[in-house]
Formats: structure tokens, C-alpha cells, sequence
């Protein structure tokens, strides 16, 4: 059966992670913080931001500002924010098959920083909705949140590829019968697209 959905992860794929152990870890040496008690607090935290129950403030309030700093929130989270980057080849793909394909995103992420990586790398031009953990209360690897996008998508499984850097996830897409497709490289995912149909 022919592919009808292309979906996206955004972090590691499209652009950068937004704020996982590498983003963290380079924000907080910038700020001086202890990088331990950090991380500990993410830890409980993490899980209600990704899954839209916690705003970033709230979030900052707890992992951060429990307690007086010499920087500011709008401080700490445009440091956040600046380690988004592009990863150019897979957007050029991305934009290249746009039109073709019906392309949506499948990710985890919280509100403020989806918003904002949708909005700056300006991913509305060719993805027709953002099916992200933030929105829908489930995040991946769950099986849920892709039978989730599959039936928002209103495709089947076997119509569907799933492209995502971490195997864990395309794993979890090929359980409910998705294609997936572990991303490593722009070069990669065009050839295993094509070899799915998709160019």
C-alpha cells in the first residue's frame, strides 16, 4: 500500500534536540549551575512540561527559581531558546516533499519551546499540524500517541512512515504498523524514503 503520511520528530531530525542533555547541559555552564541538583528537579518536572500540564515558567520556577539568582527568567529562557538550530538538510528534504505528501509532526515537547521552534523555523510552511506530547497528553515511545496521529491524520499504519532519530521511538511506530525510518542522516532518510516511495 502506497504512503499517504510522512511524520515528523522535530528534535534531532528537523532541528536540534530543543532541551535535552546536551542543550542542558551547555545553558546551565553558561550560567554557572549545579548541574546535579539541576537535573534533579528536571527529573519530576520534565514529564509535566512535555505533556502540557506545566508551562515554562512553572517549570523554570521549580528547577531554577526556587531560590534568588543574578539572572532573570526572560534570561535563562532565551539561552534555552538559542540552542535551537536547523539542521539544514533534512528541512531542505522536508520542504522538498511538501505538497506530495502529507506531512505532520509526531513529537515530544512542551508548549513555550514547540511554539516557539514552529514559529522560528518557520515549519508551518509545510507541515500540516503539529502533533506533539504537549497537545495531545501522551509522549512517545507510548504506542498511544502514534495511534493518536494516525487517527488525526486519518490514514492507516501501513500508509504512514515515521521518521525519528532515537530507534526506541521507530520502534514503538512499527509496532502499531507504521513504516519508520531511523534517522541518521539527510542522505539516509532520502534513500530510505525512496525506497518506501517517498521523493
Amino acid at each position: 500500500m502506497a504512503i499517504k503520511a510522512v511524520f515528523w520528530d522535530i528534535g534531532g531530525v528537523l532541528l536540534t534536540n530543543g532541551w535535552d542533555r546536551e542543550q542542558r547541559a551547555d545553558v546551565l555552564e553558561r550560567f554557572g549551575l549545579d548541574v546535579t541538583e539541576f537535573n534533579e528537579r528536571h527529573k519530576l518536572a520534565a514529564p509535566e512540561l512535555e505533556l502540557g500540564r506545566m508551562t515554562l515558567a512553572d517549570y523554570m520556577a521549580q528547577t531554577l527559581f526556587y531560590t534568588s539568582r543574578d539572572f532573570t527568567p526572560d534570561e535563562f529562557r532565551a539561552a534555552m531558546e538559542a540552542e535551537s538550530q536547523p539542521h539544514a538538510d533534512s528541512l531542505a528534504l522536508a520542504r522538498e516533499l511538501a505538497g506530495r505528501w502529507r506531512m505532520y509532526s509526531l513529537n515530544n515537547e512542551g508548549h513555550d519551546l514547540n511554539d516557539h521552534r514552529i514559529r522560528t523555523f518557520e515549519l508551518h510552511d509545510f507541515l500540516l499540524g503539529f502533533f506533539t506530547s504537549c497537545y495531545l497528553g501522551v509522549m512517545k515511545p507510548s504506542p498511544g500517541i502514534y495511534r493518536l496521529g494516525l487517527q488525526l491524520a486519518n490514514v492507516r499504519p501501513e500508509e504512514a512512515v515515521m521518521i525519528d532519530d532515537r530507534s526506541q521511538n521507530a520502534e514503538a511506530a512499527r509496532s502499531v504498523g507504521m513504516h519508520a525510518v531511523h534517522y541518521k542522516g539527510a542522505a539516509q532518510l532520502r534513500e530510505e524514503l525512496a525506497a518506501l516511495g517517498v521523493e
